[in-house]
């Protein structure tokens, strides 16, 4: 049996792992979530999966969890996550330090044998080469988000060196599905899109992202957990086919059927950047297949959303 903790429980790759994770019956999860942005409607209703509202930025309230159930393996995906919300509230992402500390000290407490810590492509700022490799490609971000999450990667590392806690890094880079709110681009486009509302772009729209769909990113992980690969490294995760946002935005109009325009707003005065794509050598080393087109990735969304039981699974704000 392996006892799993997942913060961020209620998000959308937290939870997406948590239903990827219950499969194995000899897994015991729990989600830890103070739904701030995640959603109750997103956590599996499962035997072996529990979850417990709380926050990790609260050391009195975790402790009181990691010491009750002593895990195996901890998923520290609890973060204020969004490119707008995370500029416009820069002291509530600073504030996620805690959580990290939080996390990190009570593992090492505890004798958690393995903390899987969520980055983010955005630690790598304006790309200074692509593909952007986990060793080679400088880190250059200044915003706070990167900043937490640039520390958070240094924790973990300090962590193994004074204490022998080992670790996985994740450098999550654009990560779509069904429960994605619609902060977040395709969400976003795709709901105007079938709204037959504008969609609207920062920027001319030339900015290039890659996009890895759901299912991808789970699979790779509990790859990682289950044959012990990747401890102590960092690893990309994403997908390395590039679009351009207008070609997103195109490619939505057309599936969709829609009649929306597509409207050209003044550029984000920052944390747009104008490429973004990694190198996931290591992940096509382990998951062995081919990662999801775009284009069918976003057929499954639909079908989903326009499936009437789906209805009232995900709350989409």
């Amino acid at each position: 049996m392996k006892r799993i903790l997942i913060t961020g429980g209620a998000g959308f790759i937290g939870s997406s792992l948590a239903d990827e994770l219950q499969k194995n019956s000899a897994n015991q999860i729990v989600l830890v979530d103070n739904l701030l942005t995640g959603k109750e409607k997103n956590i599996p209703h499962k035997e072996n999966v529990m979850f417990i509202k709380a926050d990790v930025n609260e050391y009195g309230a975790m402790e009181k969890i990691m010491l009750r159930t002593k895990f195996d393996y901890v998923f520290h995906y609890a973060a204020v996550v969004g490119v707008q919300r995370t500029l416009d509230n820069p002291i509530m992402v600073l504030q996620d330090i805690d959580g990290i500390k939080n996390i990190l000290e009570l593992s090492r407490e505890t004798g958690v044998q393995r903390v899987f810590f969520s980055s983010s492509s955005e630690v790598y700022g304006e790309p200074v080469n692509t593909p952007q490799h986990e060793e080679t490609t400088p880190l250059n971000s200044r915003l706070p988000y990167a900043v937490v999450k640039n520390l958070g990667e240094s924790f973990c590392r300090a962590y193994h060196q004074a204490f022998g806690l080992d670790y996985t890094i994740f450098r999550f880079f654009n990560t779509y599905g069904e429960k994605q709110s619609d902060d977040f681009v395709i969400s976003k486009f795709i709901r105007a899109a079938l709204e037959d509302k504008d969609i609207t772009i920062y920027g001319d729209g030339s900015q290039s992202r890659t996009f890895c769909y759901i299912e991808d990113n789970v699979e790779f992980t509990r790859k990682i957990l289950e044959e012990n690969l990747c401890i102590n490294e960092v690893v990309n995760v994403g997908n390395d086919h590039q679009y351009s946002i207008a070609e997103l935005a195109d490619m939505i109009v057309r599936v969709t059927n829609s009649t929306s325009k597509i409207v050209y707003l003044p550029p984000l005065k920052e944390g747009d950047m104008t490429r973004r794509q990694p190198d996931i050598s290591k992940m096509r080393s382990i998951i062995k297949r081919d990662l999801l087109p775009l284009e069918e990735g976003l057929a499954r969304i639909l079908k989903s959303w326009k499936a009437p039981q789906a209805k009232p699974e995900y709350e989409l704000s």
